[in-house]
């Protein structure tokens, strides 16, 4: 095989296709060795040239008396169950023949993706088929990172007939494998700033039929006698109920920053990059909410605005994963209005916005939010040791005075009221989401 995926055999413009058996140059040089000797015993008239051809006409006749007139069928098979972070991938190449004679050698290799370490993927693998048999080639491993990965695009090369004959090369393309985020331990434990929803687990702000008590008030039409406060009935002498706070559920709007990418993704066990820590935590903090009842959206800060409309339940998860996958990089102008205009976001949703805040455009962003009246949050996404690669005697003098501007930036938007942490996992939006909710419940100027 001259290069591990040759391109694709182009076909004729009048719509012909090429044959997929080509002769070899063996046979190539047989038939010029047959025929030079012929050519020499005839004309000096010796026999013993002619005799010295033989070997070779009939070898080749032999060789070919049973030609091979289909081209090999390759496959790849990839494991499409649910694979996460650091799980195992089964996966492989399947060489079939549908003719009647045996391949003398089958030469088969397969790119695929550097976030899969698949075992023996990166070398050919010479493998023998029998006549209307198959062989297959086990490139089993682990899946490193997120997203969506591929195995292949993978190449056969075939010889059969002594090596006379050679099939051209079988490209097949690539088949994807979808490798989800570990989901990092998260578990908040304070209360949500709005919930306005119907039903759920979050104590809300409106009376209603709930666990926590509100107050005792006078007896009204349509109270459940259940509600009745008999204690304090008897000492006033009129009928009074027990007033509850109703549970309703939350709205959680995601927002990822794309606008650039910073770090090395060393994958699951490695260091982690801008998007790998935006990823991991959207699928931990979407998973936590949604197992508590809410209701959980997506969306993108970058020029695509991709959004997942809000939804709860499994299903939702399991669709928070999939819109997870096509994460990328994206350094166009966002369109600011398109994704937060006042129809958009809800003004009862809790937006969680996860941003490395590098790009001055992320900051108004946040900015914009918080005079908008959301209730947001920003985790912080930078890695610690995030640094651009060392190009002159400067570089380290100028990483140290981005940092410094950096951190007048967020202390500008603290100073604004945009609430700032730096992800950690469990408990990392406690602290925060207890100052935004006792901001929501103190009485606003009018």
């Amino acid at each position: 095989m001259r290069a591990a995926v040759p391109p694709t055999e182009a076909v004729a413009d009048d719509g012909w296709a090429q044959p997929a058996w080509v002769p070899t140059r063996a046979l190539g040089r047989t038939v010029l060795i047959t025929g030079l000797l012929l050519v020499l015993g005839v004309a000096l008239g010796r026999v013993d040239l002619v005799l010295l051809a033989a070997p070779f006409a009939i070898g080749a006749a032999v060789a070919l008396r049973r030609m091979p007139r289909f081209a090999p069928e390759l496959s790849i098979e990839a494991d499409e169950e649910h694979i996460v972070e650091g799980g195992n991938v089964r996966a492989g190449l399947t060489v079939a023949n549908p003719d009647v004679i045996t391949y003398d050698l089958v030469v088969v290799r397969a790119r695929t993706s550097p976030w899969l370490e698949l075992e023996d993927a990166d070398r050919p693998h010479a493998i023998k088929v029998a006549p209307d048999g198959w062989t297959a080639v086990d490139l089993s491993g682990r899946a490193t990172r997120w997203g969506r990965q591929d195995v292949g695009p993978a190449a056969a090369r075939v010889a059969a007939c002594g090596g006379l004959l050679a099939c051209r090369p079988v490209v097949i393309p690539a088949q994807g494998v979808r490798v989800y985020p570990e989901t990092e331990p998260f578990a908040a434990t304070e209360a949500m700033p709005a919930a306005a929803g119907l039903v759920g687990n979050h104590r809300s702000r409106r009376p209603g039929e709930g666990g926590e008590l509100a107050g005792v008030r006078p007896f009204a039409p349509g109270d459940r006698l259940r509600r009745i406060d008999w204690r304090v009935s008897l000492r006033t002498r009129d009928l009074h109920v027990a007033s509850t706070l109703s549970d309703r559920d939350a709205e959680v709007l995601l927002l990822l920053d794309v606008l650039g990418e910073a770090g090395e993704s060393g994958g699951v066990k490695g260091k982690a990059s801008v998007l790998d820590t935006t990823v991991r935590a959207a699928a931990a903090i979407a998973e936590h909410y949604l197992q508590r009842g809410d209701r959980v959206s997506l969306a993108e800060y970058g020029s695509s605005a991709r959004r997942l409309r809000p939804a709860t339940g499994r299903r939702q998860y399991l669709t928070v994963l999939e819109w997870l996958l096509d994460v990328r990089a994206d350094t166009g102008e966002p369109n600011s209005e398109h994704v937060f205009g006042a129809h958009n976001v809800s003004s009862d949703a809790l937006v969680v916005v996860l941003t490395p805040l590098v790009d001055p455009r992320a900051a108004d962003m946040l900015a914009g939010l918080v005079q908008s009246g959301r209730y947001t949050v920003a985790v912080d996404t930078l890695p610690h040791d995030a640094a651009p690669p060392p190009s002159g005697p400067w570089t380290s003098l100028a990483t140290q005075l981005w940092r410094m501007e950096r951190e007048n930036v967020l202390g500008r938007l603290r100073e604004h009221g945009v609430p700032v942490v730096d992800w950690a996992g469990a408990g990392s939006l406690d602290l925060v989401l207890r100052d935004v909710a006792r901001l929501a419940s103190a009485p606003r100027g009018r």
